[in-house]
């Protein structure tokens, strides 16, 4: 049985001292030992984070990682400055980061190779756009990304990934795949996981469900089974996300 994995991406909100304030908030509300708790938050607040979280059950990731370890990448953040501090996921490959910051297949895939060198859990997220949707190519679409991004990642590593499937028309519009819709493709990355190694490494995989995940959605999406929790934007910075997290409750 896997367990769900919830994650709150706060994109670019929060300064460092308004992150630690959200976080006193949603402690109590967020108290869920059935689920892993994750917050991913901008990079310069990670650090107090990390501090506001011990002692709970939340854990902190980062937004993103760049694929070397050091050197001449002005503004960009290794994996072993992330190790450092505490941080414990990272999300790569965020349709906002493919979109606005040319992100591609191929440095997702370094991506995903260097967190796990490092021991981060990669949230590796997909999805596909509404017009690759009205054209029937979702699926197609969706497999492509997920084989590169898995192109070299052994199947012990896989077993530890998380994927988050967000189709790109429901981010932030309010808009929700239907429960049927997100179980579709999240069961065809199953399927693709289980062609690239086996069907025990299909199987141990978690994916999430993101774009849009409210507090009324969030049993309906949790129940399909081979959706294994949500990467929620939006909800994560209210006291709705405690409904999310407790969803079973």
């Amino acid at each position: 049985m896997r367990k769900k994995i919830i994650a709150g991406n706060w994109k670019m909100n929060k300064t460092p001292s308004e992150a630690v304030k959200l976080i006193e908030e949603l402690k109590p509300l967020v108290a869920n030992d059935d689920v892993d708790v994750v917050f991913c938050v901008p990079a310069i607040d990670l650090v107090p984070a990390v501090e506001a979280v011990k002692g709970t059950n939340i854990q902190i990731g980062a937004e993103n990682m760049y694929y070397q370890e050091s050197g001449a990448y002005t503004g960009e953040i290794a994996p072993n400055m992330l190790t450092d501090i505490g941080v414990k996921y990272v999300i790569i490959g965020h349709s906002e980061r493919r979109e606005y910051f040319a992100e591609t297949d191929e440095t997702v895939n370094k991506k995903v190779l260097k967190a796990f060198e490092h021991g981060i859990t990669p949230i590796i997220c997909c999805g596909e756009s509404l017009t690759q949707r009205e054209q029937g190519i979702t699926i197609d679409w969706i497999r492509q990304q997920i084989k590169i991004a898995f192109l070299n990642v052994t199947a012990d590593q896989a077993k530890e990934a998380v994927i988050a499937y967000e189709p790109i028309w429901a981010i932030g519009t309010g808009k929700v795949a239907t429960s049927a819709q997100a179980e579709e493709v999240c069961a065809a990355i199953r399927a693709c996981i289980g062609e690239i190694y086996d069907e025990a490494t299909a199987e141990a995989i978690r994916i999430q469900y993101g774009g849009s995940v409210s507090a009324s959605s969030a049993p309906e999406l949790f129940a399909m089974p081979d959706i294994d929790g949500g990467l929620v934007g939006g909800a994560s910075l209210k006291p709705d996300f405690g409904k999310i997290v407790n969803y079973n409750k």
